[in-house]
């Protein structure tokens, strides 16, 4: 197994410069999909696809066993304007690998996917599909969500995402609402109209403020943020509507559903949900596959940033090589020896695993 962690590791080492090399904003990962979809033509197996998703299973599938799904997305945000090397550039400086989605998550795409071939290399207790999949940074109904529906029935799930490859047990959910306060206009200098933009302040205040009761052991609060705020139309005019967003994330004690009818019954401004599809996601701790992690020194956690964990309707873990303070930052970049451990690790924890 070693000699074949080790040619798979410069495998996916090259793989990972191509994917860097290739750009794949959200709703624009074409081209690297379609030389995913070689490599894993080339390496033996048979990918189905749909949109940009593509995914690939143990060519014994077996429906009498269980089944594990490894996940991990393609796509980037857009480089922030601070970097200081070609984000496509896959520039290395000895152990360090630099490039748009070395970190978030082309690390995790290319761990799990030679996982993937080494596992499905013996025979297994369970079935093994591997899907890298489109849309996560956007939270895009076209990614993992559409292609839930075409898989087998999943027993459990890993997600790959920067996490030290220590295994998140928890995931804050999001929501975002959209906020209207109503006033009436009127002239600047006059005392008239009733200004919008005093009214939204009360609720405004109010989110800032509020705590809510159930607070999680691995999640902490439930947090609430006003991130975006818009109103007026001069400098002279009383606004007559004041717009703001709300960025809410919740723990595992509250759906979102749950949480916006809290909300509305505390705010006087109108309130709209733009979806209710991104809920908190848990795992016990009793799970085979956490009980391994934590035996060769792992630390299970609670995780405040958001991934596809959310749209899983079965048990998932988030774990993956790289650090999450990297992501989405000038001059990301993963650790080389990062992306080996992670492939042994991987094969270490899943390898004739029972569930």
């Amino acid at each position: 197994m070693e000699q074949d962690i080790d040619a798979l590791y410069y495998n996916a080492i090259d793989l990972l410069k191509t994917m860097i090399q290739t750009p794949s904003f959200s709703r624009e990962e074409d081209n690297l999909a379609n030389y995913i979809e070689t490599y894993m033509k080339n390496m033996g197996f048979e990918p189905k696809r749909k949109g940009n998703n593509l995914w690939i299973q143990n060519k014994n599938f077996d429906s009498s066993n269980p089944t594990i799904l490894l996940n991990s997305h393609i796509d980037t945000v857009k480089p922030v304007s601070a970097w200081t090397k070609d984000h496509f550039d896959s520039v290395v400086e000895d152990d360090v690998l630099f490039g748009l989605g070395s970190n978030d998550a082309g690390a995790s795409v290319v761990s799990l996917l030679h996982a993937f071939f080494i596992l499905t290399n013996k025979v297994q207790n369970y079935n093994l599909i591997f899907l890298a999949s489109c849309e996560e940074e956007v939270s895009g109904k076209g990614g993992v969500e559409s292609i839930i529906p075409e898989l087998p029935a999943i027993e459990f799930g890993i997600v790959g995402e920067p996490t030290g490859m220590h295994p998140a047990v928890a995931e804050k959910g999001l929501m975002v609402i959209d906020c209207t306060s109503y006033g009436k206009s009127g002239h600047a200098a006059r005392n008239e109209g009733d200004n919008a933009i005093y009214k939204a302040l009360k609720d405004i205040e109010w989110f800032r403020d509020y705590r809510f009761a159930n607070e999680s052991d691995l999640l902490g609060p439930v947090k609430m943020t006003v991130t975006m705020i818009n109103s007026g139309t001069q400098h002279n005019v009383v606004p007559d509507k004041c717009d703001f967003v709300v960025d809410v994330r919740s723990n595992e004690l509250y759906s979102n559903e749950e949480l916006f009818k809290l909300i509305d019954e505390h705010t006087t401004s109108e309130i709209k949900p733009r979806s209710f599809r991104l809920n908190s996601s848990n795992i016990a701790i009793e799970n085979p596959f956490v009980q391994r992690a934590i035996m060769i020194g792992k630390e299970p956690y609670g995780s405040p940033t958001l991934s596809d964990q959310a749209l899983m309707p079965f048990p998932t873990v988030k774990i993956g090589p790289g650090d999450s303070a990297r992501s989405h930052t000038a001059d990301e970049y993963i650790l080389l020896s990062e992306i080996r451990e992670a492939i042994e690790l991987y094969v270490k924890l899943l390898d004739g695993l029972r569930l």
